[in-house]
């Protein structure tokens, strides 16, 4: 009989003993035996290589102590399997050479069954990770939301405040849609592979979403976002993550997802009043707050959970964690949350 885990319990809202803890890009940078993979392969090379990245994923769990994995993968996957070019240059981040900014370029995007297939390698990771965590704990597949997907199409770069992105969706919306829509529709198909393959759980990352307004989250982020989840809530309970946009946590809560991750703009009273306690939060604790003392660590830990409860919530950096953060102080973020109490 397969056990439940705890991350799962806690998705689910039932009663647990603490919070279940992971850390967003806990599989990478900060880890010296990642480091070591990387100086020997290039990014993608890790990616779509399924061997590398079964043990890039399972690094922190042998060596950070996690309750989940999570797939070590790329949000911009997507756009490489809807035929464009993405490159990744270490301490630079994503370029894309060729943008979508006519109706030319969004009906020439990849589509359908073509799209997935050439993801493939993502399934055999995800079927090889499976077979070595042997069940110890469960894994989080993943994908980027449209709206973060389509900033990069559009602006070509990362960016402060995708500024060009942004004027193609209000100058240009229906086209927009468009584009937005076909992304859906490829990130829907991928994540159900995941899901096949043997995820476990799955989270979508809108990290751009934040620099919405809130009637423009509400037109440009939030129906994907709900299409995504109504799709495969049913299968799996899904953690939908738009950074910056706690302004959306009311309608949010009547999404299908299981959880909600949220930054550390927002404090868990709030957050629990704004969902009402009808989902499972995740978050909140500031990356950079790694690089305190261990004790100090330890102390904001417990503040947090005492300050979100133990039931209902996961405990997790409110964005990836840091490259120069010490293992010894993500372990002990860790070890504070899986030793609490709450008296």
């Amino acid at each position: 009989m397969t056990k439940e885990h705890l991350f799962i319990k806690a998705l689910k809202g039932e009663t647990v003993d603490r919070p279940p803890v992971w850390m967003m890009r806990q599989a990478g940078r900060y880890l010296p035996e990642y480091i070591e993979l990387r100086n020997k392969y290039d990014f993608f090379t890790r990616v779509q290589t399924p061997e590398l990245a079964c043990e890039i994923t399972i690094q922190p769990v042998d060596i950070v102590g996690v309750d989940a994995a999570i797939l070590f993968s790329d949000i911009l996957v997507i756009p490489q399997a809807m035929g464009v070019e993405v490159q990744l240059i270490e301490h630079r981040g994503p370029i894309l050479p060729r943008t979508i900014t006519t109706q030319k370029d969004v009906d020439n995007l990849i589509m359908g069954d073509d799209a997935v297939a050439s993801l493939d390698y993502v399934s055999q990771a995800i079927k090889l990770i499976k077979k070595e965590l042997n069940n110890r704990v469960p894994l989080i597949g993943f994908a980027g939301a449209p709206f973060t997907i389509l900033c990069y199409l559009v602006e070509g770069k990362g960016s402060k405040n995708f500024d060009v992105a942004k004027q193609f969706c209000f100058s240009q919306p229906k086209l927009a849609h468009q584009l937005l829509n076909k992304i859906t529709d490829v990130t829907i198909a991928y994540l159900h592979e995941q899901v096949n393959a043997g995820a476990d759980a799955i989270q979508v990352f809108d990290s751009w979403s934040g620099l919405l307004g809130q009637n423009d989250f509400n037109e440009f982020s939030l129906p994907y976002l709900n299409k995504i989840s109504d799709s495969l809530s049913a299968r799996v309970p899904v953690i939908l993550f738009p950074k910056g946009s706690w302004y959306a946590l009311q309608e949010l809560s009547k999404s299908s997802a299981s959880a909600i991750g949220i930054d550390w703009c927002i404090t868990p009273k709030l957050a629990r009043e704004l969902t009402q306690n009808k989902k499972t939060l995740q978050g909140n604790f500031d990356p950079c707050k790694l690089l305190l003392p261990v004790s100090q660590i330890q102390k904001e830990v417990k503040e947090m959970i005492d300050a979100f409860g133990k039931d209902r919530y996961i405990a997790n950096l409110g964005h990836g964690i840091l490259p120069n953060i010490p293992v010894e102080n993500a372990k002990a973020f860790v070890d504070a949350v899986k030793n609490y109490k709450s008296i």
